[in-house]
């Protein structure tokens, strides 16, 4: 199969036979499990004993082999299996006075080279922008412009609507998706380059969620550390935050009394909730949706709620004036006058660290942050997630959490764990309101493009040192590891360092030095939620997904999943030249 390769032992010991066992180097500090048992040799026939095994190859492997009476250790092998690949493990005694034991691999059938089709894919892509950019060039050229005009008539698509989720003549409205008419009272020009991370977010989540080629590094990790799955959402949750403070003040600005800005609120974020329970819901693959198997935390219901939290909380303390604070470091402008939502923040967090350290979980060390299953030497297996899970378990109950968590597989846990649960939503908030402070920065400083690509520097840096000294710079033993699943305080710092530098990147290529359009990230960008939405209804559905002629091809899976992403993108262009958006 897909991610596997054969593994055939060939034991010439004589009895009583060995213990074939592996453990994952994916997997910190789990159990060996068993694989197989082989057989003693056949001294009359002069045969060994034989055994066939399949072996994964997504992560380098130690195989360990004993006795299988007395337990004694005979060998052990670390080695990374190619996909599709024959080996042999040949295990004879070199010498009878000291028995010693030799265990041999040996290569049969070469592995295939399962990387290859994402290169094809990048070359493919690479070769579709190269036409593009020559067909840019090309237009530069006067009669060559005029006659592509004279023969399409493009209807004009610069003045575009000022919310992303709104109508094109919709001026005071606050999404998750917002408009930045923040450059001044009188512009109204969008700022692309939130759209362009937004959209590189949302492509990348679009393709992940979709398979990824069932490449494990486009999957969730399994449990600490990260993978490219792992850095979209927060990144979606930063480019949130950074939108309502654009959008917020904007609408301030223009009339809006708070109550009603306050309404607007509440009602997106009910809305968000319930698309999240009624229309996106893993839990539908059990059979119709009831309430005995109906999943509460999800993705949408997350973004709704942080959202509620976050745009209250800037609508609560935000200025509606756009002059310069003239208190005592006005250097800090963007964050001395807002002392009270970083209390709040601050107070937000402590409660975090308060419920996973300090609150007792039944059966479980107090504190834990493991996957349990057979992780920590298969002390704890039903501590996954620690208070965390307890918290969810106790409050939603098992059978409205999500069913099975990525550490299902590595660590072999038993025990429902939801990543959009409750204690997680507290850090997606410290996310949000991350990127909200890169949104005051740009109010601030909207005329300074230095000071700002310089705070989302120091930012960036600030971000990046806190995860240092967390995770002491490292996967498994730093204070609070890196932990999507648990979104863990390093989890949002690290993607908080990645999301400022990134924006940072983009906002000058885009906005600063107009290298960059945006494109083709920018169209999702400006329909995300129709597009998040859709790719979850229509997954199923003909041309996003179809039968393969092989499933347990990696090439044809990239090629279901890049299609299915493609025409997405390209159905956000469509809406985009038609000005359609869809506004919640």
């Amino acid at each position: 199969r897909m991610d596997q390769a054969l593994l055939l032992v060939l034991n010439e010991l004589p009895a009583p036979g060995l213990n074939l066992a592996a453990r994952s180097g994916s997997c910190h500090q789990c159990l060996y499990q068993f694989l197989a048992f082989v057989p003693p040799s056949n001294e009359s026939l002069r045969k060994p004993g034989t055994a066939s095994v399949m072996v994964d190859t997504q992560h380098p492997l130690t195989l360990l082999l004993n006795s299988s009476v007395g337990d004694r250790n005979l060998c052990k092998i670390q080695y990374h299996f190619g996909e599709f690949g024959n080996y042999s493990l040949v295990v004879k005694t070199l010498s009878t006075s000291t028995q010693t034991v030799s265990c041999d691999l040996i290569i049969n059938e070469g592995p295939i080279n399962s990387y290859l089709p994402i290169l094809f894919a990048f070359l493919v892509y690479m070769g579709i922008l190269a036409i593009l950019f020559a067909g840019r060039l090309l237009m530069k050229i006067d009669p060559v412009r005029n006659w592509v005009y004279k023969k399409l008539n493009p209807r004009a698509t610069d003045r575009m609507i000022n919310s992303e989720l709104g109508s094109p003549n919709t001026t005071d409205s606050i999404n998750c998706d917002p408009t930045p008419q923040s450059w001044s009272t009188g512009s109204r020009q969008r700022l692309r380059s939130l759209d362009t991370f937004r959209g590189l977010s949302l492509v990348i989540m679009v393709f992940v969620n979709y398979g990824g080629g069932k490449y494990w590094f486009f999957k969730h990790e399994s449990w600490n550390g990260l993978t490219v799955a792992d850095l979209v959402f927060p990144w979606f949750v930063f480019i949130m935050g950074t939108s309502i403070a654009l959008a917020l003040g904007s609408m301030l600005r223009w009339g809006s009394s708070k109550w009603k800005v306050l309404r607007k609120i509440l009602w997106r974020s009910f809305v968000l909730i319930l698309l999240g329970i009624i229309v996106v819901n893993p839990n539908y693959c059990l059979g119709p949706l009831s309430w005995d198997n109906l999943r509460i935390p999800g993705v949408l219901q997350r973004l709704g709620f942080t959202y509620l939290v976050v745009a209250a909380l800037e609508l609560l303390f935000t200025r509606t004036d756009s002059g310069t604070w003239e208190g005592r470091f006005p250097a800090l402008q963007d964050i001395l006058p807002y002392w009270p939502q970083w209390i709040f923040i601050l107070a937000l967090e402590t409660i975090w660290l308060c419920l996973t350290f300090l609150l007792p979980v039944p059966d479980c060390p107090r504190g834990y942050l493991g996957p349990g299953g057979i992780g920590d030497f298969g002390k704890y297996p039903n501590c996954t997630g620690g208070a965390a899970g307890y918290i969810d378990r106790l409050l939603l109950g098992e059978k409205h959490m999500y069913q099975h968590p990525s550490s299902g597989v590595t660590y072999q846990s038993t025990m429902p764990y939801d990543p959009e649960g409750i204690l997680g939503t507290i850090n997606s908030i410290v996310m949000a309101f991350l990127g909200l402070q890169a949104g005051k920065i740009t109010l601030f400083y909207k005329e300074e493009p230095k000071q700002i690509m310089s705070r989302f520097i120091v930012w960036g840096i600030v971000m990046g040192i806190i995860s240092a000294i967390l995770t002491k710079c490292s996967k498994e033993e730093g204070f609070i590891p890196i932990n999507k699943n648990l979104w863990s305080i390093s989890y949002v710092t690290t993607m908080s360092c990645f999301a400022f530098i990134l924006l940072l990147l983009i906002y000058y290529l885009v906005d600063v030095k107009k290298w960059w359009s945006g494109a083709p990230f920018l169209y999702p960008g400006m329909n995300s939620i129709l597009v998040y939405i859709g790719h979850q209804v229509f997954a199923n559905y003909f041309p996003f997904k179809w039968k393969m002629q092989d499933s347990q091809s990696h090439a044809e899976h990239l090629t279901q999943n890049l299609t299915a992403t493609t025409l997405w993108v390209i159905i956000s262009y469509i809406l985009y030249r038609r000005r359609i958006f869809w506004k919640i």
